[in-house]
């Protein structure tokens, strides 16, 4: 199924839920099908994200699957939309975002307990580099709540373009908007997250 007609939809999906009550029980089986026609979609989300910036989830100790992921996260969806109805496709691939997210953090986090054994990368400015730590330590705790703060808009741009390495064109399939408005929310971002975090900004003689 073509981008295109995945949106259309999720859309009329969306639709059908925002006629019935929050809870109510005959919605569950139809966000199971608004999972299922999304599928490919939500596969490319948890794939791009395990496979560029948790690698090490998906050896061992971890042998974290792609599909293993796609399955907790459909879980994790479903229980959040008995409370929460995106209106939009864009709301709901910025609630799937943030639940992929949130369910590598958790392995990353169980995974720690034990070993060693996860990496967390991040793309943030140049300053930050990359961090070949093994842990969730205070630095990387601290750029992901910063982007955890970003408004919804600048935080899905960012999070699928420079966490998730998708291309711009990409992302803005994915969110359902132009190039150029991907372009905008994700300048913002990164201006919102300098003034965040202003001691990670580029000396001034970096800055030439």
């Amino acid at each position: 199924m073509s981008q295109g007609q995945t949106t259309a939809s999720v859309q009329r999906y969306l639709d059908r839920l925002a006629a019935l009550p929050p809870g109510d029980a005959p919605a569950e089986p139809i966000v199971r099908e608004l999972l299922a026609r999304s599928l490919d979609r939500l596969n490319l989300l948890c794939r791009s994200m395990l496979f560029r910036k948790y690698p090490r989830l998906a050896q061992p100790p971890g042998n974290l699957e792609p599909d293993e992921m796609l399955s907790a996260v459909a879980e994790r969806m479903l229980k959040a939309m008995r409370q929460v109805r995106p209106q939009t496709v864009r709301q709901f691939f910025g609630l799937a975002n943030q639940h992929i997210r949130w369910e590598l953090n958790d392995v990353a986090r169980r995974l720690d307990k034990q070993a060693p054994a996860a990496e967390v990368r991040e793309s943030f400015v140049a300053a930050v580099g990359e961090s070949s730590g093994s842990q969730l330590g205070p630095d990387a705790t601290r750029i992901l709540d910063a982007i955890e703060k970003l408004p919804d808009e600048e935080r899905e741009a960012f999070d699928l373009v420079r966490i998730q390495e998708l291309t711009q064109a990409e992302a803005a399939e994915v969110i359902g908007v132009g190039l150029r408005t991907v372009q905008r929310r994700l300048n913002r971002a990164l201006v919102l997250l300098a003034e965040a975090l202003p001691d990670y900004r580029p000396a001034p003689s970096e800055q030439v």
